[in-house]
C-alpha cells in the first residue's frame, strides 16, 4: 500500500517514448545515455504517483522494455512492484488500404496507427496489486451502438477494423476501500485524413465506448460499473479549441456519474491556458488540453494538477530542455482521490 493508506495518487502521462524501430527503446533505456528517457524518469520520480498510466511506450511481446524502465525507476526510489501492458492494436496489419492511399502495409493501414505492431503503446505502472483486467481493444468499430464507422470506413474494412486505435482496457487497482477500476485509453488524433473526417469520427467513438459503458451498455460480459472507477487517458480532444469532434467529450465533462477536477499548471497558464496538457507548436495546432483524469461522482478528490512548471521554477529544469519539452511535449496529469 502508499505511504498514505487514506489517499492515492494517480496519474497519467503520454511519454512519447517511441523510438523507429522495435527494440530501439530497450536499447535507449539500458545504455543509460538517452536524454529523453532520463528526463521522463525525472518526471515521474518528481509525480509521486501510486498508479500510473504510460502513454506512447513501444511494446514489445516480452515486455522487456517496459521491465527495463521498471528497473531505471526503481534505481532512483521509485518503486513499482506491479505493472500491465497487453499488446496494442497500433502496427497490427489489416491487410487493407485502410487510408485510400493505394498502397498497403503501411503505418496507417495498421489497426492503430504504427510502422511497427506495438510502436506507442500503452502500460500501467502501480504500487497497488492489479486485479481483474478486461481488454477491450479487439472490440470492431462496426459493432459499436450509434458508431460511426459505416460512414467512414471502406465495406471491406468494416469487419476488420478495431475501434481502439491503441487500446482500451479496464482494470481493477485493489485498494483499502475495495477495487478502483481503470478505464483507460489513447484515441486517435482526429486529423491526418481526408474530408470523411475518418479520424474525427474515431476519436470521438473511442471515447463514446467509454460513455456507453458508464451509462450501463457492456461489449461482452464485463460487469457493470457500479461505483469507483475512473476514465482516464490520452483523449486527443479539447473542449475549445483544435480539429476534434467535441460533442461525447463535453458529454463526458458534463456527465451526472463523472466529475472534472480540471487540473491546472503555471506552466499552462503561462503559455495561454491553465488546463492544457500539451505543448504543441503555435499557431496549428497550439497547446490543447488533451491528457484527462475523470473520477467517478462518488469518488472524493483531494488535489489534482498538470505537470508543468513556470519558467522561472525550480522544477522547470525537470521537464528537459531548453523548451521543457526535453521529456515529452505532453504533461503528467495526477489527480489525488481520498479513500474511504
Amino acid at each position: 500500500m502508499p505511504a498514505n493508506a487514506d489517499q492515492i495518487r494517480i496519474a497519467t502521462y503520454h511519454t512519447e517514448l517511441s523510438r523507429d524501430g522495435p527494440g530501439l527503446l530497450l536499447r535507449d533505456i539500458l545504455r543509460g545515455e538517452d536524454p529523453q528517457v532520463a528526463a521522463v524518469v525525472q518526471v515521474i520520480v518528481n509525480a509521486d504517483a501510486d498508479i500510473l498510466v504510460l502513454q506512447g511506450f513501444d511494446h514489445d511481446v516480452e515486455q522487456h522494455a517496459l521491465a527495463a524502465f521498471v528497473a531505471r525507476l526503481a534505481q532512483v526510489g521509485a518503486d513499482y512492484p506491479y505493472r500491465l501492458s497487453l499488446p496494442p492494436n497500433t502496427g497490427v496489419p489489416t491487410g487493407l488500404d485502410i487510408d485510400g492511399d493505394g498502397r498497403l502495409g503501411r503505418a496507417r493501414d495498421a489497426q492503430g496507427y504504427g510502422r511497427f505492431t506495438g510502436q506507442g503503446g500503452m502500460a500501467v505502472l502501480s504500487r497497488l496489486p492489479i486485479g481483474e483486467v478486461y481488454d477491450h481493444s479487439g472490440f470492431l468499430w462496426q459493432d459499436l451502438p450509434n458508431g460511426r464507422a459505416a460512414e467512414v470506413l471502406p465495406m471491406g474494412a468494416l469487419s476488420i477494423q478495431r475501434l481502439a486505435s491503441v487500446a482500451a482496457w479496464e482494470i481493477d487497482i485493489v485498494t483499502v476501500g475495495g477495487p478502483l477500476r481503470l478505464l483507460t485509453l489513447h484515441a486517435t488524433p482526429p486529423v491526418f485524413d481526408g474530408p470523411e473526417d475518418r479520424n474525427g469520427h474515431r476519436n470521438e467513438d473511442e471515447l463514446r465506448f467509454w460513455l456507453n459503458r458508464i451509462d450501463g451498455w457492456s461489449p461482452s460480459d464485463t460487469p457493470s460499473l457500479d461505483s469507483r472507477f475512473v476514465l482516464m487517458g490520452v483523449l486527443n480532444a479539447d473542449p475549445v479549441d483544435g480539429e476534434a469532434r467535441r460533442g461525447a467529450l463535453i458529454e463526458a465533462l458534463m456527465h451526472p456519474r463523472l466529475q472534472d477536477p480540471e487540473p491546472i499548471s503555471p506552466g499552462g497558464a503561462e503559455a495561454g491556458d491553465p488546463t492544457d496538457t500539451a505543448d504543441w507548436s503555435e499557431p496549428d495546432p497550439g497547446n490543447l488540453r488533451v491528457s484527462y483524469i475523470l473520477p467517478s461522482a462518488d469518488l472524493s478528490i483531494t488535489a489534482s494538477g498538470v505537470f508543468w512548471p513556470s519558467r522561472n521554477s525550480p522544477d522547470w529544469p525537470l521537464l528537459g530542455g531548453e523548451d521543457g519539452n526535453g521529456a515529452s511535449r505532453h504533461r503528467l496529469v495526477w489527480v489525488d482521490i481520498a479513500l474511504p
